[in-house]
């Protein structure tokens, strides 16, 4: 039979005119490409950062809010919340990209090391995906997209609390997708790989991104805005029946077989 079925709009269904965004980590890298991202296409985007130049700088380039502060301390988080609820009116969504690896073997992570990865990795999920949810819950749904890390999904040589700590955040994604769900809240991971943010390329040499280059079957470096288009993806109804998932967007990495071949 044929199919009369109604074909939606789909460039409207990328659409965020007028509705209202945090992203959190917004002052470079993924964090500000994903606030151009969302307000490219309408939205209305609250930059959040814990340094008041990048914060005031991003919101200034997209004509969003700024607003600074530390996301890892929970009066600090409901502070942030109130505020973008008041400037924005109501908010439908949040990308939070905050995150930071230290290097160093199993055997000699320290205390101070494995606490900051939880605080810098999780602790701001877990207080974003609460507080946000509480308000999201009651005013119609929303999304929330976080950033994760290939790291979380394989074994993290020489930087496994922050790999322990993505490996949380994931999981953490879907109990807020399962309980959340009912009330039309979303919640979705991106998992990247290596991608050549400002701070990273500040760090490598260039024989090591030829390196990385050689080992991605896409035979280039991730940057910023592959994991902006993702998140802009996955905050829009584009991707309304999509939750509790972590996207990989790596170039092909982890699909290959793990030995070399013959």
């Amino acid at each position: 039979m044929p199919d009369h079925s109604p074909v939606p709009s789909y460039p409207d269904r990328l659409r965020l005119d007028g509705k209202g965004f945090i992203v959190v980590g917004a002052g470079q890298g993924m964090g500000r490409q994903s606030a151009h991202a969302l307000a490219s296409v309408g939205a209305k985007v609250v930059c959040v950062d814990i340094v008041d130049v990048l914060a005031v700088q991003v919101a200034e380039e997209v004509g969003g809010i700024p607003w600074v502060g530390d996301v890892t301390r929970r009066e600090e988080v409901e502070r942030l919340v109130t505020h973008a609820e008041a400037a924005l009116g109501r908010i439908d969504g949040f990308v939070d990209i905050v995150g930071m690896a230290r290097w160093g073997g199993v055997l000699d992570i320290d205390d101070e090391t494995w606490n900051f990865e939880f605080d810098i990795c999780l602790r701001h999920a877990y207080l974003l995906g609460q507080i946000a949810g509480r308000r999201m819950r009651l005013t119609g749904g929303g999304s929330m997209v976080f950033i994760a890390s290939v790291s979380g999904l394989t074994a993290a040589p020489n930087h496994a609390a922050y790999g322990a700590a993505k490996a949380g955040l994931m999981a953490w994604v879907k109990s807020l997708a399962v309980e959340l769900g009912p009330h039309s809240v979303r919640a979705n991971a991106i998992a990247p790989g290596s991608i050549l943010t400002p701070r990273i390329e500040a760090q490598l040499s260039q024989a090591q991104i030829d390196a990385s280059v050689a080992l991605t079957p896409l035979r280039r470096p991730g940057v910023p805005p592959d994991i902006a288009s993702v998140a802009l993806f996955l905050s829009s109804d584009l991707a309304s029946f999509i939750t509790g998932q972590t996207l990989i967007v790596d170039g092909g990495v982890t699909a290959k077989f793990p030995y070399e071949t013959l």
